[in-house]
């Protein structure tokens, strides 16, 4: 595991974070685009090698400190029956309702279906130097049911028993999974909830996530959700949390037991102007008080259209900046 991960997630002070970055392979990279003219995404994703060199291609051009398992959240929903189709966004030809839901509970046979990523994970691991550490991801619960439902969002009777019975217990199996895989953690990643409202995340919603207590080396990361939502989250049994750039980074340190991924703004990045990002990144980086638990990285991850030699110079600069 790498030294400074570790560090931060044992909130150790030390004197520079360890940084990944959401997205940290992907479109942005030349040698991404030149990959994908060999393979389909679903390829990238599902041939267990494909995926860990792809994982690797941030690890080898931008010497970051965590490599992630290059795969997609909704992989879950296709072991649950639903068929999707990359598009080269995601699409659906079927969602649930309360008519169907019934049809797509089966967590074993998703658990079957998802095994390619235990195995992409393991390829990672082996081709990684042991100075770096590794992460899987999963995608949130409310987030997956967003993408499962479709557009209509209105009038579903089954929801909370959606969650509780189907996928929790699928997200908790593909963690545990990804953990006797190799990963030191996993993030669970709930970018979705912009359309949750405060009423269902109170009272509902953070007794679902207490479903995951327990369970060791998993983070939290959320995006869009109601006021004041975080601080309750920090309440519970998580290891680590990542916030977006909407969310004050040193309020969350001083708050979390854990560590805290972020939170740079990720549309900052997308300038051609390098001398005023450099000032940017140093602007942000002047403000941050105490860094123990940090893990530095993106508000939201790369942008596609994110220039390379910008996503260099932000380690560069954060490097240097703490040397």
């Amino acid at each position: 595991m790498n030294k400074l991960f570790k560090n931060a997630a044992d909130r150790v002070e030390q004197k520079c974070p360890p940084i990944w970055i959401m997205r940290q392979a992907g479109r942005y990279q030349p040698s991404y685009v030149e990959l994908k003219q060999q393979y389909t995404f679903e390829q990238m994703c599902k041939l267990p090698n494909v995926a860990a060199k792809v994982a690797m291609l941030p690890i080898n051009e931008f010497d970051f400190d965590i490599a992630i398992l290059f795969s997609d959240i909704l992989w879950h929903l296709e072991g649950l029956g639903l068929p999707i189709k990359f598009d080269p966004g995601p699409k659906f030809s079927t969602h649930l309702s309360d008519d169907n839901w019934k049809e797509f509970t089966d967590v074993d046979k998703a658990l079957e279906h998802l095994e390619f990523q235990s195995r992409a994970i393991e390829a990672t691991r082996a081709a990684l130097p042991d100075s770096k550490s590794l992460i899987g991801f999963v995608g949130g619960p409310w987030s997956l049911l967003n993408y499962a439902i479709g557009p209509n969002k209105t009038g579903h009777t089954f929801r909370t028993m959606y969650l509780k019975d189907v996928i929790i217990p699928l997200l908790k199996g593909s963690i545990r999974a990804q953990l006797k895989a190799g990963a030191d953690k996993v993030m669970i990643l709930d970018s979705g909830l912009g359309n949750i409202s405060k009423n269902f995340f109170d009272k509902i919603y953070l007794d679902l996530l207490k479903e995951f207590e327990g369970m060791d080396n998993i983070g939290y990361y959320m995006r869009g959700p109601p006021s004041g939502s975080l601080a309750k989250v920090l309440k519970l049994d998580f290891d680590g949390v990542g916030i977006d750039s909407s969310e004050d980074l040193n309020k969350t340190l001083k708050k979390a037991t854990g560590f805290v991924q972020g939170n740079f703004d990720e549309k900052m990045m997308l300038t051609d102007n390098t001398v005023l990002l450099r000032q940017d990144i140093i602007s942000w980086l002047d403000e941050i008080g105490d860094t123990t638990g940090w893990v530095c990285g993106l508000g939201h991850g790369i942008i596609k259209e994110t220039p390379h030699a910008n996503v260099k110079l932000f380690v560069e600069t954060v490097r240097s900046y703490y040397s």
